[in-house]
């Protein structure tokens, strides 16, 4: 049987990269692995996304064709094998944002505007026709996962409220959203110009959702604190550039903070868990003082009482007992 070793090979040496020097590439929370090649002084990145781990390529390179042909900074596909989940990317180098503003902080606000610009290009286009919606049943059942990997529990009663409120204050899914737009997720790019400065990585699992989505993905960011001056005057800058009613986007920017901020409570439990990745429970209490901002908007009192009675706050023996449980839970 021949291993993924001798298939990378085998792929490199078709795509005329078989002479490349090879090196580590950080990877994400995904069972892709990437590495960095150079060849005769060009260099490039090979994602490996094994299908036998649940990886599928495909909608990576379909979305980033979609992103070029708007103009916007996806990697180019200089070569693909799909059925064995390997590409080699134009590689955009190494100057995401989660490090390009600590390095200048005065760089801060220029380059949020520029992520949010972003979005601005992608929501004027018509989005793929082969998107899945990510509509309200499937936000609240995302939504659940809080319960049982971050609390231990069933969602219960809870998904069907939840439901109900996305269904009646999140009716615009006209979109393609990225779902992890975010500063280790985006790159900057000084030499090109407009929406292009920005260097676009994880969009695999694009769908079809609300214009707010990315946006909360992008000013609460699970990772790293945006400055609330940053949050509110981007929120101004996408209502008021994309016309946007200002009360019904603040109301769905607040459902979807809380959508998606239980969600990563609940991704963020089972890949300490479930995947022994005990390092991602560290972010959780940032996550938490997003969800109690966002349930303080009045659409959000419908369920408020329910979910802060549901869900224990973050306190230290909350968190060390993910950690020292990392890896040893199957399932839930």
């Amino acid at each position: 049987m021949t291993s993924r070793s001798d298939k990378i090979t085998a792929f490199l040496e078709a795509s005329g990269w078989g002479q490349a020097s090879r090196a580590p590439l950080a990877g994400d929370a995904s069972n892709r692995r990437y590495e960095r090649l150079s060849l005769n002084g060009a260099p490039a990145v090979l994602m490996d996304a094994p299908p036998e781990k649940g990886e599928d390529v495909r909608p990576f390179v379909e979305v980033a064709r979609y992103l070029s042909g708007l103009g916007l900074s996806a990697p180019n596909i200089v070569a693909a094998d799909e059925a064995h989940g390997f590409l080699l990317l134009e590689d955009l180098g190494d100057a995401l944002f989660a490090r390009a503003i600590p390095e200048d902080p005065s760089l801060e606000m220029p380059l949020y505007t520029a992520a949010t610009d972003v979005l601005l290009t992608l929501h004027n286009a018509p989005p793929p026709s082969t998107l899945k919606p990510y509509d309200a049943t499937v936000m609240a059942d995302m939504a659940a996962l809080a319960h049982r990997w971050y609390a231990g529990k069933e969602a219960g009663s809870f998904t069907e409220s939840f439901r109900a409120l996305l269904a009646e204050h999140v009716t615009d899914l006209s979109v393609l959203i990225q779902r992890d737009y975010h500063a280790e997720n985006l790159l900057w790019l000084p030499d090109r110009t407009g929406p292009a400065r920005v260097g676009l990585l994880d969009f695999q699992d694009a769908m079809l959702g609300h214009p707010a989505y990315d946006l909360v993905s992008l000013l609460q960011d699970a990772r790293r604190d945006v400055p609330p001056a940053v949050e509110v005057a981007m929120l101004k800058h996408y209502i008021s550039s994309s016309g946007s009613n200002r009360d019904c986007f603040e109301r769905a920017y607040a459902l979807l903070g809380v959508q998606r901020n239980l969600r990563i409570l609940g991704v963020f439990g089972r890949l300490s868990l479930h995947y022994n990745k005990p390092h991602y429970v560290d972010f959780i209490p940032r996550v938490w003082g997003y969800l109690l901002r966002d349930l303080e908007h009045p659409a959000l009192a419908p369920i408020r009482t329910q979910l802060l009675a549901d869900l224990p706050e973050p306190s230290e023996t909350l968190l060390r007992d993910l950690k020292e449980k990392c890896g040893t839970v199957l399932t839930l």
